[in-house]
């Protein structure tokens, strides 16, 4: 009877391949201009909670270190997480068809030779609009990180080199992974202590 029960209570928190396909679906539909992440953080955290926090930051840090769109990567590696294969494959296909559509119908349209001057204020409203996006979804995936002393240097550091340097994304994690290591590694209980007290 509990064995039951308990897989009766998996098969309602395991989402259907569908569910998974219409969500990144939507969240195609919606983000346009950019601000993928944070529909996508939204969907997976507060929505619908197929993910935990954690679970979201280290297959965020995984998806930042492979080629490819950030966004993209986020979502076959959350429906990997949530439903194997079919579960990428569904997150993926559904978050990229309107992008898609939206291109092909666009490039059809300027090789007619049309100009439309309204499309471009358009799109850089919508731009305006997905910078502040992309800044919110920043600060509050970071302000956990921006109060610990040891992750501020690391933030600003790799602030700096990626936008006054312009060092590639693999030149600053090769820099900066190490450093994060050694300011992260584990202390000692009583050096730990005398840390939490000097605060």
């Amino acid at each position: 009877m509990v064995a039951q029960l308990y897989n009766l209570v998996q098969m309602k928190q395991t989402p259907a391949i569908r569910s998974i396909f219409f969500e990144f679906l939507l969240i195609g539909l919606v983000s346009f201009g950019g601000g993928i992440m944070a529909y996508e953080r939204r969907l997976l955290l507060e929505k619908r909670k197929w993910l935990t926090n954690d679970e979201f930051m280290a297959i965020l840090a995984m998806g930042q270190t492979m080629p490819g769109l950030n966004s993209v990567n986020l979502a076959m590696l959350s429906g990997d997480r949530i439903r194997g294969l079919a579960g990428a494959l569904a997150a993926v296909i559904g978050l990229i068809s309107p992008g898609v559509c939206f291109v092909l119908a666009a490039a059809v349209a300027y090789s007619q030779g049309a100009d439309y001057p309204l499309a471009n204020v358009l799109l850089a409203g919508v731009s305006a609009g997905a910078t502040g996006l992309i800044a919110s979804v920043t600060l509050r995936i970071g302000r956990p990180h921006f109060k610990k002393w040891k992750s501020v240097p690391v933030i600003l550091a790799t602030f700096v080199c990626m936008s006054f340097f312009k060092l590639s994304l693999v030149t600053v994690l090769l820099i900066m992974v190490p450093i994060g290591l050694w300011l992260h590694r584990p202390t000692p209980p009583e050096v730990e202590s005398t840390l939490e007290n000097k605060k």
